[in-house]
């Protein structure tokens, strides 16, 4: 059964692996091209200059977070509940990911996979490409339970870091936090990248997210946030959220 189960999700994984790889070198170039036209030093002046902006935004991550983790905190019991009893396992999943000024900091989700399920596809094409940055979603991950598919799809288990904003570690808005070793090769990007706090929501989120498949692709929806950072950008990216979550696209 194990065999079959490989063979599927390897399948599904693996199918446009060509079109992947095309795509990735074109957004190498993007990528190039995108950080020979930005000036570090000037647009870390720019965001120190922002002082105001940066204030009210961590008023508004404190005071958002707090309100939204009690309120949603019997749906949370819920949900904890109904993970425990789909499969043996902690309810929280925690991940390393890269943060402000190049930190690391525990990335919490809902579980939503079987336990120690993360190594369970292994193929050379596989880690050829995640080694160079990119995610790879199945639609239908044997990996993931029930309960873990329908949290997927509605982001629910992407709430339990409000708990990483409440404590500083991320923003409600910002670049989606990547795991360290996708910018291993992207030295110059990560820096600038840490130039703000990663966030829960961001315009990655809000444009056609099902299509942007590494790290490459978010290169220019992040230095674009990270260029035109204001308290204004954050509030409309939020109301953006809204609707992007409910319809759901790309998210699985």
């Amino acid at each position: 059964m194990d065999n079959i189960m490989e063979v599927e999700i390897g399948t599904t994984l693996l199918r446009g692996v060509e079109n992947l790889e095309a795509a990735q070198r074109t957004a190498k170039e993007k990528l190039a091209e995108k950080l020979a036209s930005t000036d570090y030093d000037a647009v870390r002046n720019r965001l120190q200059n922002k002082w105001l902006d940066r204030f009210m935004k961590r008023a508004m991550d404190i005071g958002v977070s707090l309100a939204l983790i009690v309120l949603l905190s019997p749906m949370w019991l819920v949900v904890a509940i109904a993970i425990r009893l789909s499969s043996p396992g902690p309810v929280l999943f925690r991940q390393k990911r890269t943060g402000f000024n190049g930190t690391t900091f525990d990335f919490l989700k809902f579980r939503s996979m079987r336990v120690n399920q993360e190594d369970f596809v292994k193929s050379e094409e596989l880690e050829k490409l995640q080694s160079n940055g990119v995610l790879l979603k199945a639609k239908r991950d044997p990996r993931v339970t029930a309960i873990g598919a329908l949290l997927r799809r509605t982001s629910i288990d992407e709430m339990s870091q409000l708990i990483n904003v409440l404590k500083g570690e991320m923003s409600l808005v910002g670049p989606r936090p990547l795991v360290p070793f996708m910018l291993e090769k992207h030295e110059e990007f990560a820096r600038v990248r840490g130039l703000v706090k990663p966030g829960l929501s961001g315009l990655w989120q809000i444009r056609a997210r099902r299509f942007n498949t590494s790290a490459d692709f978010m290169v220019e929806h992040d230095l674009e946030y990270i260029n035109e950072f204001s308290f204004l950008l954050d509030l409309k990216i939020l109301m953006m959220t809204v609707p992007a979550v409910v319809v759901g696209d790309g998210a699985h």
